[in-house]
């Protein structure tokens, strides 16, 4: 008990000194923020809340929708009808594509925007995968196509083009044309790789094609040669190499598939394809 008064007692002697030292202190803070700045001892710091405070106008945010939009919209037409559109001449994909870029443009933009649980965003997603597993499957070039129109769509809807200035006095909102330059650089880069890809690929000019063999006694490896034979009579093409797929002895047929070399200006866009309702003009 006699401790306890005796500890008790200490801190009220000690008291009037922390008092002392804190205001000291006080005041030694006051002087270095009325040397940092000429900001007065009185005044508020400016915190995080202040600088978030500013807003974008509306004529803001419509040049800033604008710009997203058509810079997306100017590449993904390029990518679709210079790169895509000029090898598979599939107009049901360049209708996918451009619709589909600046649907996912519009739908980052917004959720960008607003607050958006994760449980909505989950949601969306989920709609993106039954849509997926309920449709036919999807080539692999066109998938790629996809997902590169996908990342431009994010990019190009997410990346910050407005910037906040002015933040001590009067914060506002102002378009910085140096995000705008990178913004335009990514998609420019991603323009003249797949330019680049394209071209590198257009340059090996072999491809393939899946046939659908009705004599299946030719099929054994003795009478390889007769089947080449065979097969370029009726086919019409030189065959680099061919090979045995699947074998059906009910039906009396196997599937080929056989490499060829396409002659300059050629194109074979449906050589996987082995269903006619699969294959769209």
């Amino acid at each position: 008990m006699i401790r306890i008064f005796a500890i008790m007692l200490s801190l009220l002697l000690a008291a009037p000194t922390i008092s002392a030292s804190a205001q000291a202190g006080d005041n030694t803070t006051n002087e270095a923020l009325a040397d940092f700045g000429n900001i007065e001892p009185d005044d508020e710091l400016i915190d995080v809340q202040t600088i978030t405070d500013a807003m974008l106008t509306t004529s803001q945010k419509i040049t800033e929708l604008g710009i997203r939009f058509l810079l997306n919209l100017v590449v993904c037409w390029i990518l679709v009808q210079f790169f895509y559109f000029k090898k598979s001449r599939r107009r049901d994909y360049y209708f996918t594509f451009m619709i589909f870029s600046s649907a996912m443009l519009m739908l980052l933009y917004i959720m960008g925007n607003v607050s958006v649980g994760v449980g909505m965003t989950l949601g969306l997603f989920a709609i993106f995968g039954v849509i997926r597993y309920r449709t036919e499957t999807v080539p692999i070039r066109e998938m790629t196509y996809l997902f590169i129109i996908i990342a431009l769509a994010a990019v190009n809807g997410l990346a910050p083009v407005f910037q906040v200035t002015d933040v001590a006095t009067n914060p506002h909102y102002i378009l910085e044309m140096g995000n705008v330059g990178v913004l335009a650089l990514v998609n420019l880069l991603i323009v003249i790789l797949i330019l680049i890809l394209e071209s590198v690929c257009a340059s090996n000019n072999t491809t393939t094609k899946l046939v659908l063999y009705d004599r299946i006694d030719m099929i054994v490896p003795e009478k390889r040669a007769e089947l080449i034979a065979d097969l370029e009579k009726r086919i019409g093409v030189k065959i680099n190499a061919l090979e045995i797929g699947h074998v059906d002895f009910l039906k009396d047929s196997a599937f080929i598939k056989i490499t060829y070399n396409l002659e300059d200006g050629e194109t074979n866009t449906i050589n996987q394809l082995t269903k006619a309702k699969r294959y769209t003009e």
